[in-house]
């Protein structure tokens, strides 16, 4: 396999995005895959800001205790189909949300959406739902959350 087509399966793994987009990002960046990552998650981004108004009424209840049995916590997160709420991106998304309430403890959805993401510090909790949106072609939200934690 050449350097070219194993960037591009990488920048595919890496942002999810069509094999097209991926090959003509880097094209665009003559094979540079920082810069075609940034243009991917950027395409993304936009599609997501393009479906701001829309409704979302479908998604699942997420729930994650972590190991020592004292600290849990719920996420709603929605979107606009059940076909989408199904999906392993979302259901993963949805983990991931759960992981960042059950470890940095935000006070409420604006302190969640903009902390950086423990796995993964350069993206923020907002862009991570953008992101998503974007390769799913449906808003995403969070409803609401909670935190449980033993003797707090």
């Amino acid at each position: 396999m050449s350097n070219s087509l194993e960037d591009l399966k990488k920048l595919r793994e890496i942002t999810g995005a069509g094999v097209m987009d991926c090959r003509r990002a880097l094209e665009e960046n003559k094979g540079d895959l920082k810069k075609a990552e940034a243009i991917i998650r950027k395409q993304l981004q936009q599609k997501a800001a393009k479906k701001a108004d829309r409704e979302t009424f479908e998604g699942i209840v997420e729930s994650y205790i972590h190991a020592n049995g004292k600290v849990g916590c719920l996420v709603e997160l929605l979107c606009e189909t059940d076909f989408v709420a199904r999906t392993t991106d979302f259901k993963n998304l949805a983990h991931e949300i759960c992981l960042q309430v059950a470890s940095m403890n935000p006070k409420d959805e604006k302190e969640l959406l903009e902390q950086p993401n423990i796995r993964n510090p350069k993206v923020v909790i907002s862009d991570m739902l953008k992101e998503l949106s974007g390769k799913l072609g449906e808003k995403i939200t969070i409803k609401q959350f909670i935190r449980f934690e033993v003797g707090k």
